[in-house]
């Protein structure tokens, strides 16, 4: 079995008992690769650089950090301290960690947005100068040389971002050629799609036991979601941060991963109890049912 483990960026360093669990299942043979976040890491950086970091809201009413040239600077920075302190504490598990960035062989590849609509004062406008990009190919080639190796890779953005660079900025011949620059994306999303190129189990670490029906009550927790009225259900409750959740469970699981848990990063045992029965599993026949 083939696992990708999704980490939040606080816990990216001391992530509870998460270090422990990758080494158990390393151990057992599994092949295992951990994607992590970082967007409070970047929060701090900026506040300690006394950066305001700027927020805009999309025309569907979404919120979130624009990513100019300053901030994506940050956003290395804080993403490279992560994945550097991440990789260390798993070789202290034994854990024979690789760590690897979006751009790394372009192991995380599509077009860079360089403008987005945004919505200021109620009326929609494009913004330009963001860094940002949307993933459309996974090197799963270098992922699996490395676990076939007996490596762990660490993964994170950012990711390779693609744009065109014409001639006269510097490249040969007639036709237009591309430029490859670091670009934001977002890391469930990135883990989603590592899980879907892997045909890999995908686990949602996150700061609840999982997705309830009532957000304010822990005693509805949702187990299980096999079909298309049950992921519909799931759709309806999932509500702020893990509406962003759901939607990396949707892409990873009609990518090809056969499963996907969220589950409690608090837990003790926060990988092997997911992987156990805890949390919330979606299985992928819960999608395919919902396209036909």
């Amino acid at each position: 079995m083939t696992v990708v483990i999704k980490v939040g960026g606080a816990r990216a360093v001391d992530p509870a008992g998460a270090l422990a669990d990758v080494a158990s299942l390393v151990e057992q043979g599994e092949q295992v690769v951990v994607v992590h976040g970082g967007s409070t890491k970047v929060d701090e950086t900026l506040e300690r650089l006394g950066i305001d970091p700027e927020y805009v809201e999309t025309p569907s009413g979404v919120v979130g950090r624009f990513t100019d040239e300053t901030t994506m600077e940050v956003f290395e920075m804080a993403f490279g301290h992560l994945n550097t302190r991440l990789v260390a504490g798993l070789q202290s598990e034994g854990v024979d960690a690789v760590g690897l960035n979006g751009v790394d062989g372009k192991l995380l590849y599509g077009p860079r947005k360089s403008a987005v609509r945004v919505v200021e004062d109620g009326k929609k406008k494009i913004k330009r100068g963001d860094h940002s990009g949307t993933i459309k190919q996974v090197n799963g080639d270098l992922l699996g040389s490395l676990l076939d190796d007996g490596y762990t890779p660490v993964a994170a953005p950012p990711m390779a971002g693609s744009e065109a660079r014409s001639a006269s900025e510097g490249s040969s011949g007639d036709e237009p050629r591309e430029q490859v620059i670091p670009v934001n994306t977002d890391a469930d999303r990135s883990a989603a799609a590592i899980a879907g190129e892997l045909d890999a189990t995908l686990v949602l670490l996150t700061d609840v036991e999982g997705v309830y029906e009532d957000p304010d009550d822990p005693a509805t927790l949702i187990e299980s979601v096999e079909t298309s009225e049950e992921w519909a259900a799931l759709e309806a409750a999932a509500e702020g941060f893990m509406g962003r959740k759901i939607m990396a469970a949707e892409e990873a699981l009609s990518g090809g991963a056969p499963e996907v848990v969220v589950a409690d990063a608090n837990a003790d045992t926060p990988i092997l109890s997911a992987l156990d029965g805890d949390g919330t599993h979606v299985q992928a026949s819960a999608v395919q049912e919902a396209d036909q």
